[in-house]
């Protein structure tokens, strides 16, 4: 596990435009919030590194993935009580999209006594495969005692094909391979955002799955938006898995590291006793 500090995320280095000695007298600014994030790691039940940067930019988040391989990114959800977070962390979450990294997201006030126990998958009709940076989390569905859904929402009107589906795209992504099939469920909204809160709610869901497909730059744009409004918004921990436009052909090194350590990163989250 490594705690990871920045001021702000940006696709262009800021520090560009400056000297490199205002960026060190930066850096020397943060030795408390270093300090801070130190005693947190000995609070946890697994063994933690700190990183402390200014800037989270494509390139550093490329860094760290090539130096610590991990299985996925955590953020924490924007607190209400700081408006001025709420940017900090979606653009942090976007760069780790962009970056095809899986990503999970928290709210503060998330339960950590118990694993998830009922997963939503939110899926639509459009087949998928997982990237390979994705394949290590397929084994999180598999939890102890967990139940499986997947909720598909559609605009306004009942869509039993799409329900159907969506089904069929997850069960042939191989997400839930060697799992009971998941319980299908239907949902009608014209903002498919709140249609997916509202199945969280209806299902009292304590995990969401969605999906990041790589898509136009329009395309891209609404769906993104989509994401973004769920990230803030959900209740519940969202993990979202990168999806790929082909199926991969075996797992990297990387991935096979990244999923002996899975499990054991998620319940070294949770505060020592």
């Amino acid at each position: 596990m490594v705690l990871l500090h920045v001021k702000r995320a940006s696709l262009f280095d800021p520090n560009d435009l400056v000297g490199e000695g205002y960026h060190q007298q930066e850096l020397a600014r943060q030795t408390d919030t270093a300090a801070i994030l130190y005693q947190q790691a000995e609070e946890l039940h697994t063994e933690a590194t700190v990183e402390v940067a200014t800037d989270l930019l494509p390139e550093v988040a490329q860094d760290l993935a090539r130096r610590y391989q991990p299985a996925l990114f955590v953020l924490s959800q924007p607190d209400e009580t700081q408006p001025a977070t709420a940017n900090l962390v979606s653009s942090c979450a976007e760069i780790l999209r962009a970056g095809n990294y899986p990503l999970l997201v928290v709210p503060p006030a998330a339960a950590t006594h118990h694993a998830p126990r009922r997963l939503l998958i939110a899926a639509d009709r459009e087949p998928f495969a997982l990237a390979p940076e994705a394949q290590a989390l397929r084994t999180l569905l598999a939890l102890p005692n967990a139940e499986l859904f997947v909720a598909h929402v559609s605009s306004g009107v009942e869509d039993d094909e799409g329900c159907a589906l969506a089904l069929r795209a997850v069960q042939a992504s191989g997400l839930v391979d060697g799992l009971p099939t998941p319980e299908l469920r239907g949902f009608e909204h014209n903002d498919y955002a709140a249609g997916v809160l509202a199945a969280v709610q209806d299902i009292q869901a304590d995990l969401v799955v969605v999906l990041a497909r790589q898509r136009s730059y329009v395309g891209g744009l609404f769906h993104r938006s989509i994401t973004a409004r769920l990230l803030e918004r959900c209740p519940v921990p969202v993990l979202v898995l990168p999806v790929a436009a082909e199926v991969s052909t075996g797992p990297s090194s990387v991935l096979t590291s990244a999923a002996l350590n899975a499990q054991a990163l998620l319940n070294g989250l949770s505060p020592a006793n």
